[in-house]
């Protein structure tokens, strides 16, 4: 994949947030690129020194906005950071003039800028510019955010997001969550509770408590809600939580069926899901609102895993009707189903990215687990990972990241969160505390 971005030259960037502002803080662009083969990536060097503490109240949030900044860029492989020790001129003051030469001398091609200060209200303001060296001048507009106190991790990730974005062209990821199982205990009895914490791993909150299996957390369109499968009656069953009150609901019930492997629409407004009955599991959908149900599909194998792709007019999702696990697509209100998985071994948990131009999924293959990722007709099959147990991928908001989950073998296997790029590169474990399953990414929030 040649994947050649020129960095956007943006006027202005505007930003409505909730409970965080962002408005243009001066400046102009110019060519700073990043080019991204098949074959090795060189990182690109940037500096970030400390942002500026404009008030004495802000020196210790200006120091850990800054680090979260130079994390998210450099986590992603794209990005080298270039060590404090190695600066030849400081930024003591944001409206300073920048030294280029002393910036170029030590092959720096990006310069990150920034300020903070902090109100007696406790309230912070960061302002911030991306400047690329080689060409003297400021690259886009600069920025400024203003939160809460304790908004600074969101508004670090907002800034790197627009950093990321002016330099490689690709959508911003950095300020999203992710919903996933939390695990403990012995691999034979494990206790599970739904959590949710930042794309990096900071802000664990637990949604649930460890009483019942959960399993397939799904979050909604518009990141408020979550979707997932619930053993509390003994049976699987879709339930539906609402994020901000932590307050949770079963579907409507249908007698005599067992409901799991659920996602919304693109719109948020009904969910398709997987319905055992009789022995039979078919696909169904339902509109949120009326508890309506329709059934999408009629056939004697397992089908399951549904996924939407963008534009809500095709559902990819797992069968055995050819004899073992393969994928299919059709149309969303149910029809005849294409097969677009030919490769060997089994395919499973079919995900349509958010860009809709491809599909990843997980193969089991010679006695190993495998994530990929394919175009949405079959074509162009690409194994990113290799292990004992690697399964469930789910998609950075952009497109651009897989996070999936990872079992190491043995009795004392444990279940981790690992995140690649669909090149293949940049396999990294996300760093958290305990075992961890079944994540799901959240749409950019809000």
């Amino acid at each position: 994949m040649h994947l050649i971005r020129l960095l956007r030259t943006a006027l202005c960037v505007a930003l409505a947030l909730t409970g965080l502002a962002g408005t243009p803080a001066g400046a102009q662009g110019g060519p700073l690129r990043i080019t991204i083969t098949d074959g090795v990536i060189e990182p690109l060097p940037f500096a970030a020194p400390t942002f500026v503490a404009e008030t004495a109240a802000a020196a210790e949030i200006a120091q850990r906005i800054t680090e979260v900044v130079a994390a998210d860029l450099t986590g992603t492989g794209l990005f080298r950071e270039i060590p404090a020790s190695a600066y030849i001129s400081p930024v003591t003051s944001f409206d300073a003039p920048v030294a280029y030469p002393d910036w170029k001398a030590i092959n720096a091609q990006a310069l990150i800028t920034g300020a903070v200060s902090q109100g007696s209200d406790g309230r912070i303001n960061v302002k911030f510019r991306l400047h690329d060296v080689f060409s003297g001048a400021p690259l886009g507009d600069g920025l400024q955010f203003g939160g809460g106190q304790g908004d600074w991790r969101r508004i670090a990730h907002k800034v790197a997001d627009q950093v990321y974005s002016r330099i490689t062209g690709e959508g911003p990821y950095f300020d999203s969550r992710i919903v996933y199982v939390s695990e403990s205990g012995p691999k034979d009895q494990r206790l599970k509770r739904l959590a949710i914490m930042d794309y990096d791993g900071a802000n664990v909150q637990y949604l649930t408590d460890s009483s019942t299996i959960v399993l397939a957390p799904r979050f909604s369109p518009s990141g408020d809600r979550i979707l997932y499968t619930s053993f509390e009656s003994g049976f699987p069953r879709i339930k539906l939580m609402d994020i901000a009150t932590v307050s949770a609901r079963a579907l409507a019930e249908l007698k005599g069926t067992m409901t799991f492997a659920p996602r919304f629409s693109p719109d948020g407004g009904s969910v398709v899901f997987s319905l055992e009955k009789d022995g039979n599991t078919d696909l169904y959908a339902m509109q949120l609102s009326s508890g309506q149900t329709r059934q999408l599909t009629d056939a004697p194998s397992i089908e399951t895993a549904p996924s939407y792709s963008p534009d809500g007019s095709k559902i990819v999702f797992e069968s055995d009707r050819s004899g073992n696990q393969q994928l299919y697509v059709m149309p969303a209100g149910g029809g005849e189903a294409t097969r677009i998985s030919f490769g060997e071994g089994r395919y499973g948990t079919p995900v349509w990215s958010p860009r809709g131009d491809m599909i990843a999924f997980t193969k089991q293959n010679a006695g190993r687990f495998h994530i990929g990722v394919m175009r949405v007709d079959g074509s162009e099959e690409r194994l990113l990972t290799s292990s004992f147990l690697d399964e469930g991928p789910t998609w950075a908001p952009n497109g651009r990241v897989i996070m999936f989950t990872r079992e190491s073998a043995g009795a004392g296997g444990v279940s981790q969160l690992y995140s690649v790029d669909i090149s293949g590169r940049n396999l990294r474990a996300v760093p958290m505390e305990g075992a961890a399953s079944d994540p799901a990414w959240s749409p950019l929030m809000p």
